[in-house]
């Protein structure tokens, strides 16, 4: 019996520190963040309470201009030029989140929220039509900035309703819910959302399950959204005018 005893207090030490462990570890598990292989030659600079968050940009003297926001450990300095490209008659910004190429600061979902808004003001102040783009981490922010800001079109690509259920699926054993500060919790600020709003999903996507992004199309208010799928995984290649055929 005291062997037993003894067994069951080590599990639940064992088990404490790897709840623990988590906690304390968390962001690096959700954000992995890359320099810039192409630094912005003339980069659109936000002050956002002294941290400096660079933009890539493409000006243009347009009312329409795109926003964009990658995933969790993608380099947008390299999407400049196709999305230039594909959206001809667009301004272009691309965001580095914080500690990401260059910018400064540490990524959190309040941090990164804060961030798009001030972004979109700013654009908003040149451009009356903006679009918004957001792919897979960068899904959660697009849905917040859409429900929170008057954006012309929104697209989602590998979107997911909840990081707190992809976060349960992984760790089933663990109290997610108690323990996650970043929850992006998109199906919540879906409802709210009445643009135009396309959901790209992956066929084979192997991070974010069809059921997951299927789950935030349902939130969306009926008629609001559509959802194409293309074939491919979660982090096989989308060409920008792909997405731009689709709008």
């Amino acid at each position: 019996m005291r062997t037993l005893l003894s067994l069951a207090s080590y599990l639940l030490a064992g088990y404490g520190l790897l709840c623990l462990l988590l906690y304390l570890m968390q962001r690096q598990l959700i954000y992995f963040p890359v320099p810039a292989a192409l630094p912005p030659e003339q980069s659109l600079v936000l002050q956002q309470g002294g941290v400096q968050v660079l933009v890539s940009q493409q000006p243009r003297a347009s009312d329409k201009a795109l926003l964009y926001f990658g995933g969790n450990a993608e380099d947008v300095s390299v999407s400049l030029a196709e999305f230039a490209a594909a959206f001809s008659e667009h301004a272009i910004y691309l965001m580095h989140y914080r500690g990401y190429g260059g910018s400064e600061g540490r990524p959190s979902e309040p941090a990164l929220i804060s961030d798009a808004l001030a972004l979109f003001d700013q654009v908003s102040q040149q451009h009356s039509d903006i679009t918004v783009i957001g792919r897979s981490l960068g899904s959660g922010v697009a849905v917040q900035l859409a429900a929170q800001r008057s954006v012309q079109q929104l697209v989602l690509i590998t979107p997911f309703d909840s990081l707190t259920k992809l976060a349960r699926q992984q760790f089933t054993v663990v109290p997610v819910r108690w323990l996650l500060k970043d929850r992006y919790e998109s199906a919540h600020y879906a409802s709210s959302i009445n643009t135009p709003t396309l959901l790209l999903v992956a066929e084979q996507d192997e991070i974010i399950g069809r059921a997951r992004s299927e789950a935030l199309y349902q939130a969306f208010a009926p008629g609001s959204a559509r959802m194409q799928f293309y074939p491919g995984g979660h982090n096989s290649y989308l060409p920008a005018s792909q997405i731009a055929a689709w709008l």
